[in-house]
This record gives structure tokens, C-alpha cells and sequence, in this order.
């Protein structure tokens, strides 16, 4: 099998930590994971996504366009699978830059649950205090 991907061009070395940074939970991380355990093929990531979670599942456009994305950008490479019955299906892997970047994920969320706990101690706090306030000043009334 020959694998296709995009080669990082010069000056893109920082590429995953820009892109990292977001924030927000996303279906690419969790396809590179998921690809890292085992390279698949669409149809089988599809499967795998939905198992053991309670969130709907991805709709297959997403899927491919995701999978598309993470190939252009260099973190997955992937090659036509012809063994086996059936038509030929694209098989893909995770590439050096795809790990690097699930790595930058992974700081940006310990990073965000880091600032989550903080927010919840502070708003505990406050609240906590409020309701003893609150019950004080209820009694002296």
C-alpha cells in the first residue's frame, strides 16, 4: 500500500498548537485517537464513534469531510484497501504530525480543566457563603 498525505510545508511546524488552542471539543482529535488504536476505514471509524457513547452519532458527510481535512493538513495519510470482498475503501492511518497534534490537544485540555475546577471552587465558594448569609440573615430577622 502506498499512503497519501500532505507534507508540512516550512514555517507549519506550530500548526497543532494554533490549532489546538480552540477550546471546544471536536470530532478530529477523537478520530485521530480512534486511528491511533487501529488504522480503519470510514465505515468502521462511523461504528467505533457511536460505541460506548451516549451522543448521536456523526453523520457520514462530517465524517469524510473531517477525515479529508486531517489528510490535507498532514495528520493522517491514508491508501486504498483492495483486499477482502467489495469495492476498494480508503484506509487510514495517523502520521507523525497528526500525533503531535493530538499531543497539543491534550495540553489545551488539561490546560481548560484547569481553569474549569478553578471557576467551580470559586462558584462554590461564593454560593456556599451566600447560604450562610442567606440563613443569617433569615434568622435575624
Amino acid at each position: 500500500m502506498r499512503f497519501h498525505g500532505h507534507h508540512r510545508r516550512p514555517g507549519e511546524s506550530d500548526y497543532p498548537h494554533r490549532r489546538a488552542g480552540r477550546g471546544r471539543m471536536s470530532l478530529q482529535p477523537r478520530l485521530i485517537m480512534l486511528l491511533l488504536q487501529k488504522p480503519a476505514h470510514g465505515y468502521e471509524l462511523m461504528e467505533r464513534l457511536s460505541q460506548g457513547d451516549k451522543s448521536p452519532g456523526v453523520e457520514p458527510g462530517l465524517l469524510y469531510r473531517a477525515l479529508r481535512h486531517l489528510e490535507e493538513e498532514g495528520m493522517l495519510q491514508s491508501a486504498w484497501d483492495t483486499e477482502g470482498q467489495g469495492p476498494a475503501r480508503r484506509l487510514y492511518q495517523v502520521t507523525p504530525e497528526g500525533v503531535e497534534y493530538l499531543h497539543s490537544w491534550a495540553v489545551n485540555i488539561r490546560l481548560l480543566r484547569e481553569r474549569l475546577d478553578r471557576f467551580l471552587a470559586e462558584y462554590e465558594a461564593h454560593f456556599k457563603a451566600g447560604e450562610k448569609r442567606g440563613t443569617e440573615d433569615a434568622s435575624s430577622q
